[in-house]
């Protein structure tokens, strides 16, 4: 499975409908998640840009875009971010195959 960073941030509507009833929405999501054969990781509150952040692993970027769209259609975020992670293993993987791609960088020359 694929490692997701999720960012949230919720509209002032969002946030005043959770002010009147405090409640965690990862029992509300947690179902869908797995239902597009996910699992959920870690998920903070945060400071900042984004009100919500943490870890998804989904099977694929489908998946994972599903999830992301289906959130933004609902309306009570303001924006979504989703980003894929790549393991380290994989991150020195595609640093392999870069380096042998032939790749030639542009320079003063041309």
């Amino acid at each position: 499975m694929a490692g997701y960073l999720l960012q949230i941030s919720y509209t002032p509507e969002a946030w005043a409908v959770l002010m009147k009833n405090p409640h965690d929405r990862l029992d509300a999501v947690r179902g869908v998640i797995e239902k597009l054969g996910g699992k959920v990781g870690a998920f903070w509150v945060a400071f900042g840009e984004h009100d919500l952040v943490g870890i998804l692993a989904m099977p694929d970027n489908i998946a994972a875009a599903a999830f992301s769209m289906a959130l933004a259609a609902g309306g009570a975020c303001r924006s979504v971010r989703t980003t894929p992670l790549l393991t380290i293993e994989d991150a020195i993987a595609a640093m392999r195959k870069g380096a042998d791609c032939g790749y030639t960088p542009l320079t003063a020359q041309g």
